[in-house]
């Protein structure tokens, strides 16, 4: 049971911390460093970088999901039950929803966006229908990003408790 307990930790330190330090440490470092101080240009540098990070990033993120889930059942079957078994595996599958939304619907439609618009978003005037829609679907992805850190910071309360 230790060693099924451990590798479940891990696997939610290696989530919910790779989500804490690509949105606190990755993506403003990308924007201060390779971004154009004019702001104009070819499409920014720190853009495609944090896209592709975030990408790859959502790999890690469905493998450390699917081994909280697999470790959680694991351990119902062969011994105790986890405390909050069933809270446990509705938070887990909820985090894994929320990314998988994130990595294949979220994400991709703001890298077709960027991709087709040609230069950075930023440089569109605030009114303009696909600088707005931008901002919703980066908002939504933000969004999406915290409720996934939320739950895995839940998730890391719940195993310091016992």
């Amino acid at each position: 049971m230790i060693a099924l307990r451990y590798v479940y930790v891990i696997a939610l330190a290696i989530w919910v911390g790779g989500l804490i330090t690509i949105g606190s440490v990755v993506a403003p470092s990308a924007f201060a460093v390779l971004e154009a101080p004019d702001g104009m240009g070819q499409q920014p540098l720190a853009a495609t970088l944090v896209g592709e990070v975030l990408r790859r990033f959502h790999v890690m993120g469905y493998a450390a999901g699917a081994m909280l889930l697999s470790t959680l059942l694991v351990m119902k079957v062969v011994g105790p039950r986890p405390p909050g078994f069933g809270a446990r595996l509705v938070l887990v599958s909820a985090m894994l929803g929320v990314s998988v939304v994130t990595g294949f619907w979220v994400d991709p439609q703001i890298a077709s966006m960027r991709a087709s618009v040609g230069v950075p978003i930023r440089t569109l005037a605030p009114d303009d229908a696909r600088r707005v829609r931008f901002g919703r679907l980066h908002g939504l992805s933000t969004t999406l990003m915290a409720v996934t850190i939320l739950g895995g910071l839940m998730l890391c309360y719940w195993e310091t408790r016992e």
